[in-house]
Order: structure tokens, then C-alpha cells, then sequence
């Protein structure tokens, strides 16, 4: 008696390779077009993107995330369920919010949990600062959002000081149904009982250069 042996359906491939890396992205390549454009840039093990995508059908997502062992277990959580509306881009944030993103192309942009880089000598690292503000501003649509979480007291000051700075943007909150989808860092540090801080940043669709800070 001979036993069938049932070969595993292979997941889909949603990682996407671009063209070009010294290139605007062709967004239309990546997603249906006409659908409003979140981004996650540091998406880690995609606890949070796979939960918001599917809450949310009608927008599309790009996950972004420089590690590869990160992308493939976001990869397979979100084709295990099946959404359709879930991209993924292996590639350093600040370089793909600046040099990568079409300007005006985004209507929300995620930032949780960012590396705190708590001493002071690397805090020149952090991904959040004022050249980073700037290229917020260029990739966000008008009354585009952009919502920040970290657990670092000192880099919340830093993220509320810099987008404070810059006159495209003005304070506003993240909603409920936002604030119930938590990482995994999160629940962690909900876990140990740390505290953890939320901001958020609405584009006024005016674009203003600023100079260069040393934040």
C-alpha cells in the first residue's frame, strides 16, 4: 500500500525588487491603482502591518525592512491570509523615504519602535530627525498622517521636537482603531510594565525647507 505525498502549496513572493535603487518607485507596479498608500518603514516581524492591511482592504501597504529573516516571516504571515493589498521592499528607511518614494504618493506613514540609539555620542543614528522630517513632507499627500510609537522618553522629545520645527506639520492623534493594533515590541513592553509614548504628525500640504539640524 502506497501513501500520496502531498507537496506544500509554495506561499506567494509579495518581497518586491525594484528596477532601480537610484529611482523613484513606479507604484503602480506594486499595487492596483486608485487605493490610498500606507507605509511601514522598520515593519520588523510585521505584527502590526499584517493586522492594519487586513483590517483594511481598500488601501494598500508597503512594508519596508531592511532584514531579510524579518521580510520572510512577514511574508508568510500576510499570504497565509491571503492580502492581496500587502507589498514588501528589503531596503534601508531613510534611504527609501528620501531617494525611493514619489513625493505626494503616501497617505500614512508608520513609525514604531525605531532604534533608540540611547547613548548620546550615537544618537546621530536615529532614523527620526530633521532630514527625515523634510522627506516626510516630501512623500505625504495633503493631510497625509504620520504616527510614531517608541518607548525611549528621550527620543519622543526628539520626534515631537523635530516635526514641531517644521511648519508642514501640525499635532494631531492617532486614532482608537489605530491604537488597539500593537507590535510585538509593544506587547513586550506592555508585558514588563515600561511605558510606552504615541505621537501624531498631519502634512498641511504646504512643503517648507529647513535647514539642516544636528538632531
Amino acid at each position: 500500500m502506497c501513501s500520496l505525498q502531498v507537496k506544500p502549496i509554495p506561499l506567494p513572493n509579495l518581497v518586491s525588487q525594484p528596477l532601480s535603487y537610484i529611482e523613484r518607485l513606479d507604484l503602480n507596479q506594486l499595487f492596483t491603482p486608485g487605493k490610498p498608500l500606507e507605509v511601514e518603514l522598520g515593519a520588523g516581524d510585521g505584527s502590526f502591518l499584517v493586522q492594519w492591511a487586513a483590517l483594511n482592504p481598500d488601501r494598500n501597504f508597503l512594508g519596508v525592512e531592511r532584514l531579510l529573516g524579518r521580510l520572510r516571516k512577514i511574508n508568510r504571515k500576510a499570504a497565509r491570509l491571503q492580502l492581496k493589498n500587502v507589498r514588501l521592499l528589503r531596503i534601508e528607511a531613510a534611504y527609501f523615504l528620501e531617494y525611493m518614494l514619489p513625493p505626494a504618493s503616501v497617505s500614512a506613514l508608520h513609525v514604531y519602535f525605531p532604534d533608540p540609539w540611547p547613548k548620546r555620542k550615537q544618537q546621530k543614528n536615529r532614523l527620526i530627525n530633521a532630514p527625515f522630517v523634510q522627506a516626510a513632507a516630501k512623500a505625504l499627500v495633503p493631510g497625509g498622517l504620520i504616527y510614531l510609537r517608541t518607548d525611549d522618553p528621550d527620543y519622543f522629545q526628539q520626534m515631537q521636537s523635530v516635526f514641531a520645527a517644521h511648519r508642514s506639520f501640525q499635532a494631531s492623534k492617532t486614532p482608537a482603531e489605530l491604537q488597539r493594533i500593537i507590535t510585538d515590541f509593544e506587547r513586550g513592553f506592555r508585558a514588563r510594565g515600561v511605558q510606552t509614548f504615541q505621537a501624531a504628525f498631519q502634512h498641511s500640504g504646504e512643503f517648507t525647507s529647513l535647514p539642516h539640524s544636528k538632531i
